[in-house]
């Protein structure tokens, strides 16, 4: 039987090494998860700097709250609060 795009997806995801910027427990330094490569590709230039920072600040801060989850935007495309997305382009009026 052949695996669902949500299964592919789910395979893809598991075999990424997922950790921290520093490599050392989120929970010791309140950073973000990431894929390896996400994060060697954001610390290759300023942008992508900035970018780790201000996520692991978010990260962070959520912590601080007490929520388990933050969101912090580096994982882009992911649409974490079950709404739609809506229509980029607009319809001509007839």
């Amino acid at each position: 039987m052949a695996k669902t795009k949500q299964q592919k997806s789910l395979d893809r995801w598991t075999k990424q090494k997922w950790r921290t910027p520093s490599g050392k427990k989120s929970s010791e330094t309140g950073e973000v998860y990431a894929p390896s490569a996400t994060i060697r590709k954001l610390k290759s230039t300023k942008k992508g700097k900035s970018k780790l920072a201000a996520a692991n600040k978010k990260k962070r801060a959520a912590t601080k709250a007490g929520k388990q989850h933050a969101s912090h935007g580096l994982h882009k495309g992911k649409n974490r609060t079950g709404a739609k997305k809506r229509r980029t382009t607009r319809r001509k009026k007839k």
